[in-house]
């Protein structure tokens, strides 16, 4: 760990977010931050008393930034828009109750008021983060509080193991008898004192996460990977979280990639518009005719003309144009150019030919039988668009349908500037997969790697690029290998199996203790799909984090989350403005029994001859491993979870369905 310590400063007040200048505990607080010899005020900031803004600021600090320290100021009372503690308290990994208390415990000596602080502590990460309330005189209380033991308690959290200043404290002693420092420290007997830090260490169970390990991160939940199976967990230590947090957790820390020049073509489709597109050329960019017929001028009336000039859809060889005198009249087609001086079009189904050459090759004399008014069936020069006029706007999709590339084309745009397009990597994990092709018979415990074929295939659907990262075995250094592999060539990783509480589900502490990523989730409350993993992993050329789902092993299981999470990922990564699902409510056409978790059964959602919209499950067996559920499903189901009073949804009764195909 360097010997600066960067530290957040982050003001949360209404007033102070509309007049900066009225914040003077924000300001306090930094002084009292560089008046400590470690500690440096890197980044500093005010929002309004608003939860999202607080937790937006928050997870960018610890996640993005990776701030040793982050300070907040303000919010921590009574009064109705204070929310500081209920927007902080859902980041944090680990709560620190014993800061949080020496807050309070120093406070109240000094008055009774510091009862109605509701402040929190805890750590994000590799951050420790602690909540303030919102004047000058209770930040000093509470910051001078604690402000020796924050680089102690820093680096605890980074990491380290403390030692120096447990010796100091401890005058250098250790335990009698014949253990080695190197096997006391794994012990974790060093932790042992009562300084609260909480790091339920004890020295029976041997079940926690040791700090010897060098390549473990400090807030790696996950057990080493060394850990022998008998000493593995018994339950996640990761918490279910419900599903509108997670997608928040996901969404909320995703930034749309920068854009670049691209060229007019085919290759543009599904592209996001960084840019207004303003038209350099009129269309059509000459008085054009809208019919096969003769150009006249209108107020020569119907009667019998020379035909004098041919006018086609081509360019003139020299630029020019014939001009029409009164009297005269030119066959023209459609798409030609209207000869100077023509006022009108008259459709052939109105003339009448009269004489033509002696070879029978030319018109000479036709007769107009309909009278036309002014300008009739003329395009004029930018009747569909204008020079300036702006055609297309940004964060406008390029679609295969929509004729936007038609529309740039006829305008003389070249190039556009859109968002760049996201690259997925997929990678299938586990010693029993088997590519699907490889041409050979199963042997016993193998199967064949569906889950790779169908999320490509789906990514391609959608229109994004990927990499295929083929199958990587359960051994530790070749997931490593495969997954940074990954990590560099693209900007979203997306791993199948591996994820559960197997002793060969390695995933999660290679993430975190190889990668230095931050898992922000590790189960959902959700059927199919209770173990998929979410992190946000260093990018190792720099720059902006790279995104990390792993998904169940389980085919259906894979599929749904892809569907609910990666897609939209990537949706919300190339600039897609609505990255989610479009949400519809259909009439189910039959009982379903509701299970303990909110579940997304596959589903086929339909229009009736009468105009209703129904939805029926595309099979009752809905289990994750049954991938036959899939067939035909272009929706899914969103079903609550059980309770004591609504344990089914009846036929006939709507429901929310979550579009992924088109209606059958």
């Amino acid at each position: 760990m360097t010997n600066e310590l960067r530290v957040g400063v982050l003001t949360i007040s209404d007033t102070a977010s509309l007049d900066p200048a009225s914040d003077t505990s924000g300001p306090s607080l930094c002084r009292l931050v560089e008046a400590e010899s470690r500690l440096i005020v890197q980044t500093k900031a005010c929002v309004p008393d608003d939860f999202k803004a607080i937790q937006k600021t928050v997870t960018a600090w610890c996640d993005d930034l990776d701030l040793h320290l982050v300070l907040t100021t303000g919010g921590t009372g009574f009064g109705i828009r204070d929310c500081t503690p209920e927007a902080v308290l859902p980041l944090l990994d680990r709560q620190t109750p014993g800061i949080t208390h020496l807050i309070f415990a120093k406070s109240i000596q000094i008055t009774p008021f510091a009862a109605l602080s509701r402040a929190v502590s805890g750590i994000r990460g590799q951050t420790l983060v602690l909540t303030f309330p919102g004047s000058p005189k209770a930040v000093k209380e509470n910051f001078e509080a604690v402000a020796k033991m924050l680089p102690h308690a820093i680096d605890l959290a980074r990491g380290g193991t403390g030692k120096k200043v447990h010796e100091k404290m401890q005058g250098g002693a250790r335990p009698s008898g014949t253990v080695s420092n190197d096997e006391y420290s794994k012990s974790g007997a060093t932790h042992g004192h009562g300084h609260g830090h909480g790091h339920g260490h004890g020295h029976s169970g041997h079940t926690c996460f040791h700090h010897s390990d060098k390549e473990a991160r400090a807030n790696a939940t996950s057990l080493g990977l060394g850990t022998p199976v008998s000493r593995r967990l018994r339950k996640s230590p990761y918490p279910l979280i419900p599903m509108d947090q997670a997608l928040a957790s996901v969404m909320d820390r995703i930034t749309p990639l920068p854009s670049v020049e691209k060229p007019v073509d085919e290759k543009l489709i599904g592209a996001i518009l960084d840019e207004d597109v303003v038209a350099v050329e009129a269309v059509p960019g000459y008085r054009a005719s809208i019919l096969d017929g003769y150009a006249v001028i209108d107020t020569d009336g119907p009667g019998q003309y020379p035909v004098t000039a041919v006018s086609i859809a081509a360019a003139s060889s020299d630029g020019s144009s014939t001009k029409l005198l009164q009297g005269q009249i030119a066959r023209i087609t459609t798409g030609g150019a209207l000869p100077e001086g023509a006022t009108a079009v008259v459709m052939v189904e109105d003339t009448q030919l009269i004489k033509s050459s002696e070879d029978g090759t030319r018109e000479e004399i036709v007769e107009i039988l309909a009278k036309v008014r002014k300008g009739e069936a003329i395009r004029e020069i930018g009747t569909d668009v204008q020079v300036g006029q702006t055609v297309l706007k940004k964060g406008q999709a390029i679609s295969a349908v929509g004729g936007e590339i038609g529309v740039l084309a006829s305008i003389g745009v070249r190039q556009v500037r859109v968002k760049q397009r996201p690259i997925v990597g997929f990678l299938s994990t586990g010693n029993e997969v088997v590519n699907h092709d490889n041409g050979q018979p199963l042997k016993m415990g193998q199967i064949r790697d569906s889950n790779r074929p169908t999320l490509i295939a789906a990514t391609k659907a959608a229109g994004f690029d990927y990499l295929d990262l083929g199958i990587a075995p359960d051994s530790p250094e070749d997931l490593e290998a495969a997954i940074k592999n990954g990590v560099e060539k693209c900007d979203i990783v997306v791993t199948t199996g591996g994820v559960s509480m197997g002793e060969m589900d390695l995933l999660k502490p290679i993430l975190e203790q190889k990668l230095g990523a931050t898992i922000h989730f590790g189960r959902l409350m959700m059927k199919p799909g209770k173990p998929t993993t979410f992190a946000t992993v260093p990018n190792p050329k720099g720059g902006q984090t790279k995104l990390m789902f792993g998904l169940p092993g389980n085919p259906v299981s894979a599929t749904v989350t892809f569907h609910l999470f990666v897609l939209p990922a990537l949706r919300k990564l190339a600039g897609y403005e609505k990255y989610m699902w479009p949400s519809i409510q259909a009439e189910v056409t039959h009982d379903i029994r509701l299970d303990e978790r909110p579940e997304y059964q596959r589903a086929i959602v339909s229009l009736t001859p009468e105009g209703r919209i129904q939805v029926q499950s595309t099979d009752k067996n809905q289990m994750s491993s049954r991938m036959v559920t899939m067939l035909g499903a272009n929706s899914l189901l969103v079903l609550p979870s059980r309770t004591s009073e609504h344990s089914s949804v009846s036929a006939g009764q709507k429901i929310e369905c979550l579009l992924i195909g088109k209606l059958a």
